[in-house]
């Protein structure tokens, strides 16, 4: 088999504030694999429909701005036409509303094609909630990582404060609980952990314990060196 599709995948998938698109990054950058935050791709429709107006029950403007969108990773930051957009995308109030269409069946489908897109030698590591089980069913391996919603509130809340956002933990906690909720029992494409994903708790493990147990998965399935 020749062309993109041949390029391995790592999916990473799992709850909001888990810590994956720390994991799933730095994965992929010690083994110079692309890299897919499918997540920003549902903040990225969020942003656009906020700066055009649009309400978020109106399914047809949102699917037009997702199928629009051509974002670009780079160095561990997001542009969007030109401009980087890392910062706007990570407002809560932002993510709320990637949650509220995300549910939305015509949005998911519009942005299937983007995030496979991504997919391009040597490889790609991509991160979500739905990587392993809908967009990357072939994955060579399956990572669904989680951590308690303490632990995960405390993680957003020092990235919000260290942005210059405002934060509450209690609120916070309960801004997951809704979202898990949410997210577990939407109709299309719910998140769960794929029937052969490894699953790691990472609520007592450092970044690098958490890539580490990541990598060494990989290393037992597809064998090779791994960059320090």
């Amino acid at each position: 088999m020749s062309g993109p599709s041949a390029a391995p995948v790592i999916a990473i998938d799992g709850p909001t504030a888990s810590g994956k698109g720390t994991i799933a990054a730095g994965v992929a950058k010690r083994l110079a694999f692309n890299y897919l935050d499918s997540g920003s791709l549902y903040r990225l429709v969020s942003l656009e429909a906020q700066v055009a107006g649009v309400e978020l029950d109106d399914e047809p403007a949102l699917i037009a701005i997702a199928g629009a969108l051509r974002p670009e990773f780079v160095d561990g930051r997001i542009r969007l036409d030109g401009q980087d957009v890392s910062d706007q995308i990570r407002e809560e109030g932002i993510g709320a509303a990637a949650s509220r269409l995300a549910v939305l069946p015509g949005v998911r489908q519009a942005l299937v094609d983007i995030q496979r897109r991504f997919r391009t030698s040597p490889g790609l590591v991509a991160d979500g909630r739905d990587m392993g089980t809908a967009i990357f069913p072939d994955a060579k391996l399956k990572i669904f990582l989680t951590a308690d919603v303490q632990s995960r509130a405390e993680r957003r809340h020092k990235q919000l404060i260290e942005k210059g956002f405002s934060s509450n933990i209690t609120g916070l906690s309960r801004v997951l609980r809704d979202r898990d909720n949410r997210d577990a029992n939407r109709a299309v494409s719910p998140l769960r952990a794929a029937e052969d994903a490894i699953v790691i708790d990472s609520t007592h493990l450092s970044i690098e314990q958490t890539i580490e147990q990541v990598l060494g998965a990989w290393k037992a399935i597809a064998g090779g060196a791994v960059r320090g």
